[in-house]
């Protein structure tokens, strides 16, 4: 099952980053967000990806075509015909990355409606490149699957500026791009079917936290899994002074991988 993250946004909270490159580049620890956001579905098995590139796209395409050299020791034969050899020192082995451009001004759900011709499966998942989680990818995969419903939603307890959730048990109730009260928010970590690019539009002004996901909603066609435990994105200056305070401290709760 492949995983598409959602990487062209302008990041306007986060200036003093993003002023010179896309958020998801921002480092944590000295690697980019949307590094450790890959290292987590990664863990669980899930390693093949398609990034939705937009706002400085280039530098994300840089930072993959030249991973290995980056990576790696590299030993270099110079002649005519220059070879490379790679003594690999990662552990990204086997990591299949689609690197989509979906237009510097689209809104997130053209992003993804634009990448459709790419996914192969009944179901994918789909996920911001700025939100941190200690989830387990499996688990959410299983419930998404059991309900049989088109689309799952994370709900995190967070309160914040970003998409409330009215819920009852396990269903979506109402979707609501600003919240109402202090409950459960959209924490990202999507499972969809593939269903669900018939809700979504390739014009540049389609929104997924919009009219697709509310749609959804009023169908009875959007299940929330409830993720209690740690979340946290990196929306502001902030948000990223934290993340790297954590990953600093020994404290990033995100980091469900083992180092080699």
């Amino acid at each position: 099952m492949q995983v598409v993250i959602l990487c062209g946004g302008l990041g306007t909270r986060l200036r003093e980053e993003t002023g010179f490159r896309p958020k998801p580049m921002v480092e944590v620890g000295g690697r980019p967000i949307l590094w450790h956001i890959m290292k987590t579905y990664a863990y669980y098995g899930f390693n093949e990806f398609v990034l939705c590139l937009g706002y400085k796209g280039e530098l994300i395409r840089e930072f993959f075509l030249h991973y290995e050299a980056l990576n790696s020791d590299v030993t270099v034969k110079l002649g005519s015909k220059s070879e490379f050899i790679y003594h690999s020192k990662h552990t990204e082995d086997g990591w299949s990355i689609t690197l989509a451009d979906t237009g510097e001004n689209s809104m997130t759900g053209s992003r993804i409606k634009k990448i459709e011709k790419y996914i192969k499966g009944d179901d994918f998942m789909l996920t911001y490149g700025d939100g941190l989680a200690d989830i387990d990818i499996k688990a959410l995969l299983d419930f998404h699957k059991k309900h049989n419903k088109i689309g799952t939603v994370t709900g995190v307890n967070f309160h914040s500026h970003f998409g409330a959730l009215g819920n009852k048990g396990d269903s979506v109730t109402e979707f609501n791009e600003k919240p109402l009260s202090d409950g459960r928010i959209s924490g990202g970590f999507f499972v969809f079917k593939k269903k669900f690019f018939d809700y979504l539009s390739a014009e540049d002004s389609c929104v997924l936290e919009q009219k697709p996901l509310e749609a959804l909603t009023k169908k009875g066609e959007l299940k929330m899994y409830t993720h209690d435990g740690a979340w946290q994105c990196m929306d502001t200056y902030r948000d990223h002074q934290l993340l790297q305070s954590m990953w600093q401290k020994g404290n990033a709760f995100w980091k469900v991988w083992k180092d080699e």
